[in-house]
């Protein structure tokens, strides 16, 4: 499986930014999309993910915020990120699981500026 993610940038405080991620490869075998987040100093965390049967799980610290979806046709997960915060500034990583393997994508940066 191979990701490919866009966007991130720089926005300012209470901004939106739209991620998006490609799949390809052993796609049908994705059981869960995702993106996760490493803030500078921090570990890196599960932001949100969306299942290959379209449940969705949105971290807690971005919750009414974050929305994750997935368009099945392009196989591309996306990430809207609206009223964004300076702590959500982080370099963002898309996410596949097939069968407890993880892999991921290069690395996009996020920056929010106050």
């Amino acid at each position: 499986v191979q990701l490919q993610a866009y966007g991130g940038g720089l926005v300012q405080v209470g901004g939106s930014l739209r991620l998006s991620c490609a799949a390809s490869g052993s796609i049908s075998r994705i059981n869960a999309l995702g993106w996760y987040r490493q803030r500078p100093g921090k570990m890196r965390e599960s932001v949100a993910f969306i299942t290959s049967v379209g449940a969705t799980n949105v971290a807690h610290s971005v919750k009414g915020r974050f929305t994750v979806g997935r368009d099945n046709a392009s196989n591309t997960v996306y990430l809207q990120m609206n009223s964004l915060k300076p702590e959500d500034t982080a370099v963002y990583y898309c996410n596949a699981v097939v069968r407890d393997i993880d892999y991921w994508g290069k690395g996009t940066q996020v920056t929010v500026s106050s």
